[in-house]
């Protein structure tokens, strides 16, 4: 490879950031990089212009050399091991590790402003601290709101009440610390207020209008499932181009299939949704203090196929309880680990079929916000 085709691999991976002129991209260029510069992050980074066919833009990528060391073969679950960041405790070593993932990223993250990928970062910064308090109680059949900020309507779903806010409304619904209960939630649903939470939170400060809009939607109807995926989540990654296996961002929402048959058909389990907290850790809603590895996320659901029972209708259901006692087993044995993770870290193959793992191909992350350039649309607010 010669040192143009070498500049154009770097240029696809990474942080992209759009302009409307030159002038627009370079500002871009300086203020991201003195941003990086306050981080101590400089020096492990190089920049690339991209203009042929396009408008303008600059690429931002870790060195290589870097790269290769950090994350190898696109693993960024021990980012913080191998820079000594303490995410937990230091909010700027978790905006670090958000960065370096973003930028050992093999396929771009694309923004249209320098500002909108500073929002994005407190986005995900927003979706961490939030997903750390939330606990739940797990229920797919059921749900339930605290009653004077939601009001349920059989069309609707769960409203917001007219005059409530919306940031208090969520936090109420989603962390005992404001509540003092636990509500149930299906994982799917609670991973959607965590996102609506942290959209929230921004546009508080960098969209007012956005902001009084995301509350006329609450008020008007809930968007969930595949509609709330579809507008206020963006995709990177696809099935052609898939994203590493262990390639994570702290903020990405992801769902990890059960990619057995049998007790994929058990209401709840077909997989599990969650949200990468950084340092090697996904978010756990259902168990007090409790948080995933990767590997004991995948031998959890694993699991699930040795913990089916009938209850007294008659339907399959597992207990979690017969989960919990069977991950710790198998985590007495080695072997037995590496064998089941052959099996659960695999892409997974497609819906109605059961020959692959666990991992998606992609993963999601919240849509832009910032005034001019937001993709946000809601569907039940007049479009100005």
């Amino acid at each position: 490879m010669d040192g143009a085709e070498d500049r154009l691999a770097m240029s696809e991976r990474g942080i992209q950031i759009h302009g409307t002129t030159v002038a627009d991209v370079e500002a871009a260029r300086r203020s991201f990089l003195h941003r990086l510069g306050e981080l101590g992050l400089d020096q492990y980074v190089q920049t690339s212009d991209i203009t042929a066919g396009q408008s303008p833009s600059v690429g931002f990528q870790i060195l290589e050399k870097f790269a290769d060391e950090w994350s190898p073969d696109g693993d960024t679950l021990h980012l913080c091991e191998a820079l000594n960041l303490h995410t937990q405790s230091n909010p700027g070593d978790l905006e670090r590790e958000i960065l370096l993932a973003m930028l050992l990223c093999p396929v771009p993250f694309q923004f249209s402003s320098h500002e909108e990928l500073t929002s994005a970062v407190r986005v995900r910064k927003y979706i961490v601290e939030a997903a750390r308090k939330t606990a739940l109680a797990f229920a797919t059949q059921e749900a339930e709101r605290p009653a004077d900020y939601w009001t349920y309507d059989e069309d609707r779903g769960f409203i917001l009440v007219p005059g409530q806010p919306l940031i208090t409304a969520l936090q109420r619904a989603t962390q005992p610390e404001e509540s003092g209960k636990r509500y149930t939630f299906s994982c799917r649903r609670a991973g959607e207020y965590v996102v609506l939470l942290s959209l929230v939170q921004e546009a508080r400060t960098s969209n007012p209008e956005l902001f009084g809009k995301l509350h006329q939607q609450a008020e008007a109807r809930a968007i969930k499932g595949g509609e709330f995926e579809r507008l206020f989540q963006r995709k990177i990654g696809s099935l052609s181009n898939p994203l590493p296996l262990k390639f994570f961002v702290p903020g990405d929402r992801t769902w990890f299939r059960n990619p057995e048959e049998l007790s994929s058909g058990v209401t709840g389990y077909e997989g599990s949704w969650t949200f990468y907290l950084g340092d090697g850790l996904f978010a756990d809603f259902w168990r007090k203090d409790k948080k995933y590895t990767l590997t004991t996320k995948c031998l959890a659901m694993y699991h699930w196929r040795h913990a089916t029972y009938r209850d007294d209708e008659g339907d399959l259901q597992i207990s979690e309880q017969v989960v919990e006692e069977l991950v710790e087993q198998t985590l007495r044995n080695p072997a037995e680990v590496d064998q089941i993770l052959q099996e659960m870290l695999r892409l997974q193959a497609p819906l109605g079929t059961f020959a692959g793992g666990a991992i998606e191909a992609h993963r999601e992350f919240p849509c832009q916000v910032c005034p001019g350039t937001s993709d946000l649309v809601l569907p039940d607010v007049e479009q100005i």
